[in-house]
């Protein structure tokens, strides 16, 4: 997947996303089904996974290369992608990401600030996938909790995957 389809990708799927959060009545967003995440707790997770690699993106390329070395494979379409994070869900059993572990319920009066900050991280991420090389989204690799190292550009359409993912978990069962 070139650049610009993976940042049209981006803003299709977290465009999609804002528009339910915002549409969603407040006084469900402390609300989810039993046993499983609030809306608010979704939208905080996908907060949580946009922002470290935003900050990741912000370091030196050659930094990134040192500390977690160069891809040892060729990039992977987006389906295998998405296909590899289902096989892994599977075998984790539901295990989140640490930071998603425990996580406490976001306020009504979060939900303004955290839609915004979601916004706010997808175009830093539209921005940031534009301005790198073609050269370092295949070879830098990032540490994914769940998927191990990836390339930056499939950690990239995962995370567009990653906002599917979650919105259709929201579409499908917090009305």
């Amino acid at each position: 997947m070139d650049k610009e389809s993976i940042i049209e990708l981006l803003e299709s799927k977290y465009s999609e996303l804002i528009t339910w959060l915002e549409n969603h009545p407040d006084e469900k967003w402390t609300e989810g089904p039993e046993g499983k995440w609030t809306a608010g707790q979704q939208a905080l997770h996908l907060l949580q996974s946009i922002k470290p690699l935003n900050n990741a993106l912000s370091l030196p390329k050659f930094f990134l290369k040192y500390r977690f070395g160069k891809a040892n494979r060729p990039v992977r379409e987006y389906d295998a992608i998405v296909n590899r994070y289902h096989e892994r869900l599977e075998q984790s059993k539901g295990k989140t990401f640490k930071r998603s572990q425990n996580m406490k319920i976001p306020n009504l009066a979060d939900k303004h600030y955290i839609v915004n900050r979601l916004q706010t991280e997808n175009k830093k991420l539209q921005y940031k996938t534009k301005k790198i090389s073609d050269k370092n989204l295949d070879n830098v690799v990032l540490p994914h909790p769940l998927m191990g190292k990836m390339p930056v550009r499939e950690l990239i359409m995962w995370t567009a995957y990653h906002v599917e993912h979650h919105l259709n978990t929201l579409k499908n069962n917090y009305i």
